[in-house]
Formats: C-alpha cells, structure tokens, sequence
C-alpha cells in the first residue's frame, strides 16, 4: 500500500475506504491513517458536544457537561 495512501470513512457503509470508495458526498476524509478515518464518528461526536457546549456558553444557558 502506498505510504501517501488516503482513508476515508463511508457513511452509507459504516466502513473505512480509500480513495476508491463511495462517492465524496458520502463520506468524510481524507485521513492520513486508516485508525483516524475509523475514529471519525467518534470525533464528530466530541466536536457536536463542544460545539453545544460553546453555543450554550454564548447564549448564557447553563448545560450539564
């Protein structure tokens, strides 16, 4: 496999694939790594939750963490 190879993760799969994968539309990445791309739902999720978080935070709305 190329060193320069790159992963993305397939949303209407639940997998991880290269380059070579489903369409764009339908996938998030690239990632360097294939662990990283089998990560990305998990830091989607980190990301929503900060994001509230922030939102919340500029609103003057108190959310339990």
């Amino acid at each position: 496999m190329a060193e320069d190879q790159q992963w993305f993760y397939c949303l209407d799969h639940k997998t991880v694939e290269t380059a070579d994968g489903c369409r764009s539309a339908n996938r998030f990445g690239p990632y360097p790594t294939q662990e990283e791309a089998q990560n990305a739902m998990a830091k989607v999720a980190e990301r929503n939750e900060q994001a509230d978080r922030e939102d919340a935070e500029w609103e003057g709305v108190d959310r339990p963490d």
